[in-house]
């Protein structure tokens, strides 16, 4: 390809990518607002960039005439929330202006007007019909209609977080729109495992804490927080040890013969005269021991509507936990027992854990069962 002609079209490239830039498909396509913000851009980094400068007188009248036709459609409009429309053309009138300002070479080209004051008003009366709808809402006294007016004091305070008394009814909304539960501490007929039942109610405690909300609209009580706020819940969990077992032993002994897998030297033997070596299988036998301490327990998980104390979920909750200790002693050439054998003639037997740390361990799993269940029940509220 010859020079000139490569550079011609490299040159058109250019001027393509940036007549782009510049605004002119935006404002072609009737997208006057990114016309503007385009040309802005452009002459920003290029003062003397024509075709933005060309664009933007043009696309700035148009995108201001049509964002203060939106404003005045929306005023008219007979529909809930209209002045929001209002203040988010008001809003972006107002960026052009500042976009314009801020560019020295815009100036010369287009004089901006703001629309600051109209903003605001508008701002006001837009926080006024979404606090009204809010308390218009409340005041029906459904959990539904709370919640959708904590949506709607929730959208408020974005954008006018200081409006009126928004912070308080807020909180109000919440309060409204939420389950109000109590969870009941697990009861345990046995003075015998008492530390361990603390354990349990602890991790209940802790469960409460780093969840007194499971979800926006979920709120967790202990009974002693339930009783201080005279609370009447909505709903109920209630926990109860149905059985357990702790430190059920069971030990197995077995006895049995090994003999090595490859020949071993056993000794030596004089022929002719010179001393050699005398090779052969070798034997053993093995007490092998296994002491199995299982612990078990079922918990009962019930919630119930306070109200009406109909039951909405019954599940038995099961844990288990299973200590092993294994050793074993031989009589015999070690040499006929393999590596594994070997390794268990080095262990010795030992205690089982106390029986509170039993109570703890098959408690573990039960614990992980209630939170993820009723993690799982509460997330359809």
């Amino acid at each position: 390809m010859k020079p000139f002609k490569l550079t011609l079209i490299l040159a058109v490239l250019v001027a393509g990518q940036a007549c782009r830039k510049s605004g002119t498909k935006a404002l072609e396509k009737g997208d006057y607002y990114n016309a503007v913000v385009q040309s802005v851009e452009k002459l920003r980094k290029d003062t003397d960039n024509d075709k933005a400068a060309a664009v933007l007188p043009t696309a700035y009248k148009y995108a201001s005439e049509d964002l203060l036709n939106n404003i005045s459609r929306a005023k008219s409009a007979n529909q809930q929330f209209r002045y929001e429309r209002v203040v988010e053309s008001y809003q972006r009138l107002n960026a052009l202006h500042d976009m314009i300002e801020q560019c020295v070479p815009c100036r010369r080209l287009v004089t901006p007007q703001s629309y600051f004051a109209e903003a605001q008003q508008s701002k006001d009366i837009a926080a006024g019909e979404r606090y009204d709808a809010a308390e218009e809402l409340l005041r029906k006294g459904t959990i539904p209609a709370a919640r959708e007016a904590y949506n709607n004091y929730e959208f408020l305070q974005s954008y006018a977080p200081n409006y009126k008394d928004v912070n308080i009814r807020i909180e109000e909304a919440l309060n409204a729109g939420s389950f109000h539960v109590v969870v009941e501490q697990p009861k345990l007929n046995s003075r015998l495992f008492n530390y361990s039942h603390e354990y349990f109610q602890s991790r209940i405690d802790e469960f409460l804490r780093t969840n007194k909300r499971l979800n926006k609209f979920i709120r967790f009580y202990d009974p002693a927080e339930a009783k201080q706020v005279k609370l009447k819940p909505d709903h109920v969990v209630r926990l109860e040890f149905l059985d357990f077992v702790v430190g059920e032993t069971n030990v197995q002994t077995d006895r049995y013969e090994v003999t090595s897998k490859d020949s071993v030297k056993v000794g030596t033997t004089k022929v002719n005269g010179k001393n050699q070596d005398v090779y052969g299988k070798v034997k053993a036998r093995i007490t092998k021991s296994r002491k199995v301490v299982r612990s078990r327990g079922v918990m009962l998980l019930e919630i119930y509507d306070f109200r009406s104390n109909k039951t909405l979920l019954k599940e038995e909750l099961p844990g288990e936990f299973t200590w092993v200790n294994e050793w074993a002693s031989y009589n015999g050439d070690e040499r006929a027992l393999n590596k594994e054998e070997l390794m268990l003639t080095q262990r010795r037997e030992e205690l089982p854990p106390a029986p509170q740390q039993l109570f703890i361990e098959f408690c573990k799993p039960i614990y992980d069962q209630f939170t993820s269940r009723v993690k799982r029940f509460y997330d359809k509220y």
